[in-house]
């Protein structure tokens, strides 16, 4: 859509990054103060289809990939009127429509739309990738899209630099020797994070023995959750830095991993944390979490917005973790090598791979 954000340095430079904001005429530039006030990305990305559309009559790729739920409509319309028969494959990494009840009325009547739009363009793309078994489902219901149409490829999460940051020094006064044990949440500050119930089981942690919270990122929810920090006097033990470039670091430190989202595709940040040999506890939201955990194997899973069972399940954590080596091993299945293959294969359609050099 446009370049930019915390990640941006990550790209290789063998990779050429086209601004679809630049190409458009500054459209989606006028648009991009008014989305963010109303929290609706799709306006503005929909201001792009006719820059995607001629980006595709100009350059006549082989294969799209659209990764996101707004940006997957967005792509189906712009190959239409590009009329350029190149393969698109959409890619649901979440619940597209999330828990409609948590939002207001009128953004409600959008995302109802977004799900009768779904339905019917959905099925005009080549293939549908989903992240989890679970958003497969949802899709194939959402869109009336046959379930065999719809290919799982988990997230590709763990990697070697994942390990070797993880294993970096990281210099803060709660993890010295001796501190309290640490609780820590990662992720955009967001309502889809439920940080709330995080924040309130960790009060009734806190009641029960000496630990403390963290929660890294930044998100618009920032002012409510430092709010609900105070009300409840947890200032002293619980703090929010904002985004780090190494949540990895503190992944491998903390004494629980806590996932308290009220809904997800596969959350990547619970696979992370068990790459760094981090206990965890999740909500069983949908969808993703149960899979990672294969219906709490691996850590405990938790009702969705149930402040009281997270702190319980905290609890026994800290008294008894589990072994740091299981937990690797279980992370070990979400690396990049089977996920790379699986893409190459939905992405050529079964064409031979020397099509193109992917080196």
């Amino acid at each position: 859509m446009r370049p930019g954000g915390h990640l941006a340095r990550d790209v290789p430079d063998s990779v050429r990054l086209v601004s679809l904001a630049s190409a458009a005429g500054g459209g989606p530039r006028v648009l991009r103060p008014l989305t963010r006030r109303l929290h609706m990305r799709g306006l503005e990305t929909a201001s792009s289809i006719g820059a995607l559309a001629r980006y595709l009559r100009r350059e006549r790729p082989d294969a799209m990939l659209s990764a996101a739920s707004h940006v997957n409509l967005v792509s189906v319309w712009a190959r239409r009127l590009s009329r350029v028969p190149v393969r698109l494959v959409l890619r649901a990494s979440n619940d597209p429509l999330g828990n409609p009840t948590l939002w207001p009325h009128w953004e409600r009547m959008v995302r109802s739309w977004l799900r009768w739009m779904a339905g019917r363009v959905y099925p005009w793309a080549d293939a549908v990738i989903a992240v989890s078994d679970g958003v497969a489902e949802h899709i194939a219901s959402l869109t009336g899209l046959p379930r065999e149409r719809i290919t799982t490829i988990y997230n590709p999460v763990v990697t070697a630099e994942l390990l070797a940051r993880s294993r970096e020094p990281l210099d803060h006064p709660w993890l010295a020797p001796g501190e309290p044990p640490l609780i820590l949440g990662v992720g955009k500050l967001k309502i889809q994070k439920g940080f709330r119930t995080l924040i309130r089981a960790f009060a009734r942690v806190r009641a029960a023995r000496p630990a403390r919270l963290v929660i890294l990122g930044e998100g618009a929810r920032r002012g409510t959750l430092e709010a609900l920090v105070d009300e409840l006097g947890l200032r002293a033990d619980a703090a929010l830095p904002g985004y780090v470039d190494n949540p990895w670091a503190w992944m491998a430190r903390a004494s629980v991993f806590a996932l308290s989202s009220r809904w997800e595709g596969l959350p990547g940040v619970l696979i992370e944390a068990m790459a760094c040999g981090c206990p965890v506890v999740s909500t069983d939201c949908p969808s993703g979490p149960a899979e990672i955990l294969e219906g709490g194997v691996h850590g405990p899973l938790v009702p969705p917005g149930d402040a009281g069972a997270l702190a319980e399940a905290i609890l026994k954590l800290l008294d008894a973790p589990p072994n740091p080596v299981w937990l690797r091993a279980r992370a070990a299945g979400f690396s990049v090598e089977p996920a790379v293959d699986r893409y190459l294969e939905v992405l050529l359609g079964g064409a031979k791979r020397d099509r193109c050099d992917f080196a």
